[in-house]
């Protein structure tokens, strides 16, 4: 493409977080240009969001349904629509854009059960378009160096992932305390006719799960989980301990809380095999700590002496300039603008593109099912 990306963008209007993160995300590498938008289910919010973001009026929509349609018969028609939107919108409005064979970046989890992942997966092969999901923490250059060294052998056979990610903002019943004016990202996070079934384990616990695959790519066949709601009245999940049997032998343990006081944003994953271990922490993410048996630990630094071609090639600035949470989301745009220039010159081949995918969205959903399941049942084993 001799010209950017064109980018429409559905949600991320007035007061919405993830909507900005994704505009900084698509501006960093400077490949895309928010062309087009419905900002906000309420039409007047949607068109003066339109507004402040610079959106030509005839390309600021009132909803996601007038935008498909018009987008659609448009000779310079968007190239890729950004989903920002609570939970259960991603599935009907990937829908409608994906049978009008338009490309998808959408923001995790995928969808609010199995069926309707099922039916996206489907779809995307149906129509043949890209469809990305912004698990961002996979675009983390030194995520990219383990999972290369991991790749590489270096660790030899792995036997134990921990994982955790915790958070303390929803320790007390935010979602309800109206002096604090409701808290919207609490509200629809914890309620389950916008969130799914899974609160914590769905908003975090999915990046932990995530992470666990996208580095090691080993697979789950067995689940042990105990979902917990602590605050009193809470409809959904705001902690979650799990334990996991891999394909290989391997087992994992994954902590999701954000009820853990003390905790901001921390992600962190451990993974030891027969010849070594890999730490990483999401608070601290320009540096990997790497331990070959019977050696001291190493130290190596996002951009620095060590650093393999995978995580260089993500990686923008010297070492001890710190790269991180936005930087992530826009090494998946700038993977998915590789992955649209290709396809546009028919050179697209799915095994170059390190971005997760639709059918990463499904598994994310059934550790969230799987996990609901094993906890209902008292925490038994269960097949995953």
């Amino acid at each position: 493409m001799s010209q950017k990306i064109k980018l429409g963008m559905v949600g991320g209007g007035q007061g919405a977080f993830i909507g900005a993160v994704h505009r900084i995300a698509s501006r960093i590498d400077d490949r895309y240009e928010l062309v087009a938008g419905a900002f906000s289910s309420n039409p007047e919010k949607s068109i003066a969001s339109g507004k402040e973001l610079g959106i030509s009026e005839d390309r600021n929509y009132s909803n996601y349904e007038e935008m498909v349609e018009q987008e659609s018969i448009r000779e310079d028609k968007i190239d890729v629509v950004a989903i920002v939107t609570p939970n259960h919108m991603h599935h009907p409005i990937s829908m409608s854009f994906m049978n009008k064979g338009f490309n998808i970046i959408c923001d995790k989890p995928l969808a609010m059960n199995l069926k309707e992942c099922e039916e996206l997966v489907q779809t995307r092969k149906e129509n043949d378009v890209i469809f990305a999901l912004t698990h961002n923490y996979t675009g983390y250059p030194m995520i990219r160096q383990a999972r290369a060294m991991c790749d590489q052998g270096d660790l030899g056979k792995i036997r134990v992932i921990q994982t955790e990610y915790a958070q303390d903002w929803l320790t007390q019943d935010l979602e309800n305390q109206q002096d604090s004016g409701g808290n919207k990202q609490a509200s629809w996070r914890t309620d389950p006719s916008q969130s799914g079934g899974g609160g914590c384990i769905g908003d975090i616990g999915t990046h932990a799960f995530n992470l666990l695959r996208f580095i090691t790519r080993l697979q789950p066949h067995q689940i042990s989980a105990e979902l917990t709601s602590f605050v009193s009245g809470r409809k959904l999940d705001d902690n979650a301990q799990i334990s996991l049997r891999l394909n290989g032998g391997a087992k994992a343990s994954i902590w999701s809380s954000q009820i853990a006081p003390g905790n901001e944003n921390h992600l962190q994953i451990r993974i030891y095999g027969e010849k070594g271990g890999l730490e990483w922490c999401q608070e601290d993410p320009n540096y990997l700590y790497f331990t070959q048996y019977g050696h001291p630990k190493q130290k190596i630094t996002r951009g620095g002496a060590g650093a393999l071609s995978a995580a260089n090639e993500v990686s923008r600035i010297p070492p001890g300039h710190p790269e991180g949470y936005l930087e992530g989301f826009a090494n998946i745009y700038s993977d998915v603008a590789n992955a649209l220039m290709d396809k546009k010159n028919n050179e697209y081949d799915s095994s170059k593109y390190h971005y997760p995918t639709v059918e990463d969205g499904l598994e994310g959903i059934r550790f969230i099912e799987r996990s609901i399941a094993s906890s209902n049942s008292d925490s038994s084993w269960i097949n995953f």
